[in-house]
């Protein structure tokens, strides 16, 4: 792997991960007002999962662009890496400053088919970045879960409203 592969891909996933960061307001009066599942995790179980995932993205995907057999597929799997990161970055806001969990159910959604996307792009590259990316596959599946189970406990709620 090519180390000047692995800064851009650290630097774009950080990005990502930033954009996250930044818009997350877990103790928002309207978060903590949600209806939510008992199996949620606690807050702070989110950036300890989070954090090795970036990391095992921007590996994953200089191993993928390193790993590629020519421009073509290079330059396809560019394209879903920069499309799955700004995926990624957009469901934070959608959720937590739209206060949308509708919309951020439908953006998941399509997450969840760019991972798929990925990982496949990523493993026709190289085999071990596909395996790589197994773990945010599956961690954005339980986000899907855990944001559909919100979205429909708090259906009929306005985005932004605090209850009385």
């Amino acid at each position: 792997m090519n180390s000047s592969t692995l800064v851009r891909t650290s630097v774009a996933t950080a990005v990502a991960a930033g954009v996250g960061s930044v818009a997350t307001s877990p103790d928002s009066a309207w978060y903590r007002s949600l209806d939510k599942p008992g199996w949620q995790p606690p807050p702070a179980a989110f950036p300890a999962v989070w954090t090795p995932i970036y990391a095992l993205l921007a590996v994953a995907g200089a191993r993928a662009l390193d790993g590629s057999t020519g421009a073509d597929q290079r330059r396809r799997f560019r394209r879903s890496y920069a499309i799955n990161l700004v995926l990624n970055a957009a469901w934070t806001p959608l959720f937590f400053r739209a206060r949308s969990p509708g919309l951020a159910l439908a953006e998941i959604v399509a997450l969840d088919a760019s991972n798929v996307n990925l990982v496949l792009r990523a493993w026709r590259a190289d085999r071990r970045a596909g395996t790589a990316l197994l773990p945010y596959l599956a961690w954005t599946g339980f986000a899907t879960a855990l944001n559909a189970t919100i979205a429909a406990r708090n259906r009929g709620r306005r985005p932004g409203s605090v209850p009385g």
